[in-house]
């Protein structure tokens, strides 16, 4: 029952129960600058080696047992889990619609760990069977002038840009909408996640941006966390206490908001 998975804090049957059916990563990143993007420069929020990694990466999702119809040019894995596809194409230029509090967004499918490991955390055994997974991937809509820089990449033949730019205090308004989108459940959908913007992240950490603090604040709060449960052993971030994580982590990525929304 719902109660009961609750009770057992058991996601995987609590997604099953309710009916979860596609979870979304969805963010938009409205920051803007008045220093604008140069020719053969690179501007982006925050790692910009790490975001060119991801971009020119095949797209990866992990894949819900009630998917009918599979993408053109699918790979599925043959070991492990096998709980993931990847596609021919790569992340940044595979587009899917999603939604974050500002409204409708089209973000990539750029691939990350938590579309690997919500999936895997998630999946419902029964002797030795999946009887239940949820899909799960990214839908990311960077800011503005990462989304020039990205264009331009493309036109570079994917040769990374000779500048490379983190905005900070050139950033003049903006916020990361940076959350969880829940889909077909009984409430439609609903979004949980962070908004925090740029004057607030400015006054908990001078000479930083939105997206730099709530993925700051995260490494701190693991690594506290670490340091109370030294033995724990290997662990991914799904496998750690997120109450403990969210009392860290909360009061530098509010306004934090969980609500249903009426998007399909």
């Amino acid at each position: 029952s719902l109660e009961q998975a609750l009770q057992d804090k058991d996601f995987a049957k609590l997604a099953q129960v309710e009916g979860v059916k596609t979870i979304h990563i969805s963010e938009r990143d409205t920051q803007i600058t008045n220093k604008p993007k140069e020719i053969n420069e690179f501007v982006n929020t925050w790692s910009i080696e790490g975001f060119y990694e991801e971009g020119i990466a095949p797209a990866e999702l992990g894949w819900g047992t009630h998917e009918r119809y599979v993408p053109q040019n699918s790979f599925f894995h043959t070991t492990g889990p096998k709980n993931q596809i990847c596609l021919a194409s790569i992340g940044m230029k595979t587009w899917v619609r999603s939604w974050v509090p500002c409204g409708e967004i089209t973000g990539m499918v750029i691939r990350h760990g938590e579309a690997f490991s919500i999936s895997d955390r998630l999946t419902v055994w029964d002797d030795g069977k999946v009887i239940y997974r949820p899909t799960v991937h990214y839908a990311y809509c960077p800011s503005d002038a990462a989304v020039n820089s990205l264009h331009e990449l493309e036109m570079r033949q994917y040769k990374i840009q000779e500048k490379l730019r983190i905005m900070n205090d050139e950033i003049i308004s903006g916020r990361d909408e940076l959350g969880v989108l829940l889909m077909g459940h009984d409430f439609k959908s609903w979004w949980t996640g962070s908004v925090l913007d740029i004057e607030e992240a400015r006054r908990l950490v001078p000479h930083q941006n939105a997206t730099t603090l709530q993925v700051a604040i995260s490494v701190v709060a693991a690594a506290i966390w670490m340091i109370k449960n030294p033995r724990s052993g290997f662990l991914l971030p799904d496998d750690v206490d997120h109450e403990e994580i969210l009392k860290t982590a909360t009061p530098f990525i509010k306004p934090f908001i969980s609500q249903p929304v009426d998007w399909t």
